[in-house]
């Protein structure tokens, strides 16, 4: 049965859309609640609204919720290519492939860090929701790299503490196309949901705030490969503000990359590799830095670039 949410509208949100004030409020993405109103599901002291209406403070506001999916559990199934980089007993580090989830979600069926480690036989922290417990960070689906998974309740609460407050040290590297003028910089652009599909992501003055540091390494004739490191952790960061620079990741066609480019390099995903992660250790502090190499086919890509 949907349940109906009942409020007066904070002055916080006065004069916001309704589709990006119910996001705010309620923790719906935007295109969530865009629905809602369109469906009809969205009231202002009594009288439906659409999803452009402004809202305004101290109305009353009166939400029918959609349903909600439960999250699947996990599922014990053994990852291929998943390897382990690190472990004890408070923690637990792993080469990522790409194509699998850190841990279930409604609608993805593949394999996941968290059922590849129990198919192992490992031990997780039971701390965080079922379906993710011992989660501290995510890698998206199709990046591989290196990922820590907490294994103790210790683990679990320093390390996910650590990254909240962004005392963690987050390497990437990424092809991207083009050259990126200056050679080293910095991207502050916030990021939020594209207006017109919201799997996307997009630079927008209404976004979070967004910083992604980055050095040129290697340039070659059509791509540069540029290490980055970043301050703020948005979903698809890396991938968002190359492309509003105009520089996408190599084998990205979600943000515009060329498919000829991908296809001669013979990349079925975009080039971008989680290549480390340092951080305090959870039991004496001390800094730790784990690094993970190249898969073989970002590696296979980046030989053909210096051959030609």
């Amino acid at each position: 049965m949907r349940e109906t949410r009942q409020m007066p509208i904070p002055g916080g949100l006065a004069g916001m859309r309704v589709d990006a004030g119910l996001a705010k409020l309620l923790g719906l993405s935007r295109t969530a609640a865009a629905q809602l109103a369109a469906d009809g599901d969205v009231s202002v002291d009594g009288a439906p609204v659409g999803k452009s209406d402004r809202l305004i403070e101290d109305a009353w506001l009166e939400v029918l919720l959609p349903d909600v999916e439960p999250a699947p559990m996990p599922v014990a199934e053994p990852v291929e290519g998943m390897e382990i980089l690190y472990r004890d007993e408070d923690l637990i580090a792993v080469h990522k492939p790409v194509g699998v989830a850190a841990h279930p979600t409604v609608g993805w069926e593949g394999p996941t860090v968290i059922g590849g480690l129990a198919a192992a036989g490992f031990r997780i922290s039971t701390s965080g929701p079922a379906e993710r417990q011992g989660i501290v960070q995510r890698l998206d689906v199709g990046t591989s790299g290196v990922m820590v998974v907490a294994a103790s309740e210790r683990g679990y609460s320093v390390l996910k503490r650590a990254f909240k407050n962004r005392e963690v040290s987050k390497q990437y590297h990424a092809l991207v196309q083009g050259h990126p003028d200056p050679t080293s910089g910095t991207i502050d652009a916030p990021i939020g949901r594209h207006p017109s599909a919201g799997w996307k992501f997009c630079v927008r003055g209404d976004g979070k705030r967004a910083v992604t540091h980055y050095e040129t390494m290697e340039a070659f004739a059509p791509a540069t490969l540029v290490k980055v490191r970043l301050e703020t952790g948005r979903t698809h960061q890396i991938r968002v503000h190359f492309s509003a620079l105009h520089h996408p990741c190599v084998g990205d066609p979600m943000y515009g990359c060329d498919p000829a480019l991908a296809s001669r390099l013979k990349l079925n995903r975009q080039w971008l590799h989680a290549v480390q992660l340092g951080f305090a250790h959870p039991a004496d502090g001390r800094w730790m830095e784990i690094t993970c190499p190249y898969p073989p086919d970002l590696q296979h890509a980046l030989d053909e670039l210096r051959q030609h």
